[in-house]
């Protein structure tokens, strides 16, 4: 990450965590004022389109929550099959073995 895109991510930072709208001139004066040289305005523009009208806060708090759905759902139907029939789940590993490449009678390197 340059820094150009840190200081304007922590300039974002600053202003959402103050409550203020997170504009590309804002982003400036607080890169600025922090003495940071040699940031081209238009990071803080990108930055500031790509922020305008989202909230921070809540993008902070959600930062890992996709992730956590796809391992719970995973174990859910691990679960599941283990309290089912075993037959699904032999199915599902000929199904894979029969997809792969190596019965197609090529590899990678050939």
């Amino acid at each position: 990450m340059s820094n150009a895109e840190l200081a304007s991510s922590y300039a974002a930072l600053i202003l959402a965590d103050e409550g203020v709208e997170i504009t590309s001139d804002k982003l400036q004066s607080l890169i600025t004022a922090a003495g940071v040289e040699g940031i081209e305005p238009i990071w803080t523009s990108i930055f500031a389109k790509a922020l305008e009208g989202k909230d921070v806060k809540d993008l902070l708090t959600n930062v890992g929550s996709g992730g956590a759905a796809a391992p719970a759902a995973a174990a859910g139907g691990a679960a599941a099959a283990a309290g089912g029939d075993a037959a699904p789940a032999e199915e599902e590993k000929k199904e894979e073995k029969e997809e792969s490449d190596d019965d197609m009678g090529f590899g990678l390197f050939d």
